[in-house]
């Protein structure tokens, strides 16, 4: 949540990733944030079909990393 009056800082991602089956795959994502914004936590959700979203892995500043099962051993953060 944003307080209201204040402006967040910007993501950037790519529009288009194309990967191959069984081969890794770099997603990249980066936030801008503004001056003397701190980011707390960053996780990433997987979108399905239908648009329902899984949650992938939740990076946290005080609690640590945490990667869902499906996933583990195969997100690396850089």
């Amino acid at each position: 949540l944003v307080p209201a009056g204040c402006q967040a800082g910007v993501v950037e991602v790519e529009r288009s990733v194309t990967a191959v089956l069984g081969q890794d795959v770099v997603l990249p994502c980066r936030y801008r944030a503004q001056e003397r914004e701190q980011v707390v936590q960053v996780t990433w959700l997987k979108r399905g079909p239908g648009g329902q979203s899984a949650k992938v892995a939740v990076l946290d500043l005080q609690h640590g990393e945490h990667v869902q099962e499906p996933y583990a051993g195969r997100v690396l953060r850089r």
